[in-house]
């Protein structure tokens, strides 16, 4: 299951390989059932997957500066005791 395809994080950055995606299904469903869109939706799900990775990326560092934050408070309120 892939996230919306029209979200603007995704057409700014996989507008051209969604764009070619749906232009293959448009072709109809026998275009499908036949593999000729396979290329075309693996291009897709790798865009996505890079997205994806980089969201991972940024929130593992926030986590790990908000962790440090709670860290140094519960350290100062320890010192002040």
């Amino acid at each position: 299951m892939h996230p919306h395809l029209h979200t603007p994080e995704v057409q700014q950055s996989c507008a051209e390989v969604v764009a070619a995606l749906e232009e293959c299904h448009a072709r109809g469903f026998l275009w499908k059932v036949t593999g000729n869109c396979t290329e075309a939706k693996h291009q897709v799900n790798m865009c996505l997957r890079g997205l994806r990775l980089e969201r991972t990326r940024q929130n593992r560092e926030a986590a790990k500066e908000k962790r440090e934050r709670i860290k140094k408070v519960w350290q100062e309120l320890d010192d002040n005791k």
